[in-house]
């Protein structure tokens, strides 16, 4: 029979933040999975559990899958950490959790602080609604496409940052056309030196220049939608009845499509020629 795989979210900062059933799952496993078993050591000195670790990162997931699998596999109970925050959400993890459904082992959780959802709450945005981008990609041409849906993404987003690249993500994402858009930097949160700092994205591209010390993460708030180009809607509809569209049906499609007013486009392409 699979064993079980727990995913264990640990403390974004201040360890205080360990729940105690986090410590209960540590010390319950039979091997503890850790992004870095020098960190986990400490969580687990805080916790007062002993355990038997294991590492697991980006540079090693591969050979450690089949290790990890063999454990499943043969019934043992695995606890998967990472530095902080929940494993999977921009750290390892995701393929830990393919590996137990595919042997069949039971896959189950334990939360915690997450930075996502702290820095929506702090940031004073509206959150009924949001998207969560992880880090901006480093190649030019995934970055560039990346930074164009994000700045026109209408619901408030959430991406993480590193320390000596938040002033080059802030300024790409300015230049695309959201430098008004209002934003919240928070830096180092649950810890002694957290900041949270606001004002426009231009403004923020400016003062994070020369980067940021500790863990960054960046709230962009909600915005309008533009309103619909009635202009560009009425040459496309003219255009679509020169080429032997119906005026009736060149106009319900148009409408449809650039979210104008089928009576008011109607006034200006049948009714005004």
């Amino acid at each position: 029979m699979a064993g079980t795989l727990i995913v264990c979210a640990g403390p974004i900062g201040n360890l205080s933040d360990a729940p105690p059933r986090l410590g209960e799952a540590l010390g319950s496993a039979d091997v503890v999975f850790a992004e870095d078993t020098r960190r986990v050591q400490v969580l687990l000195g805080r916790l007062g559990v002993r355990a038997v670790t294991r590492s697991y990162f980006v540079g090693n997931e591969e050979r450690r899958a089949g290790e990890l699998r063999d454990r499943l596999s043969a019934g043992e109970t695995v606890a998967l950490v990472t530095d902080a925050g929940t494993p999977g959400i921009s750290d390892p993890g995701l393929s830990a959790v393919r590996i137990a459904v595919e042997v069949g082992a039971a896959v189950t959780g334990v939360p915690g602080p997450s930075a996502v959802t702290l820095a929506l709450a702090l940031s004073g945005f509206s959150a009924d609604r949001f998207v969560f981008e992880g880090f901006l990609p480093r190649k030019a041409a995934e970055r560039r496409d990346r930074v164009a849906v994000i700045a026109s993404e209408l619901r408030t987003v959430v991406f993480l940052a590193s320390p000596n690249r938040i002033g080059t993500d802030l300024a790409d994402l300015a230049a695309a056309g959201s430098a008004d858009r209002a934003c919240a930097v928070c830096r180092e949160m649950t810890k002694i030196h957290e900041e949270i700092w606001r004002g426009s994205l231009g403004e923020a591209a400016e003062h994070w220049a020369e980067g940021a010390r500790g863990e960054v993460t960046v709230v962009l708030d909600a915005q309008q939608a533009p309103p619909p180009d009635l202009e560009a809607a009425v040459a496309e509809t003219k255009g679509l009845i020169a080429g032997g569209t119906p005026a009736s049906d060149a106009v319900r499609r148009v409408a449809t499509g650039r979210g104008v007013s089928r009576r008011a486009l109607y006034e200006r392409v049948v009714r005004q020629d």
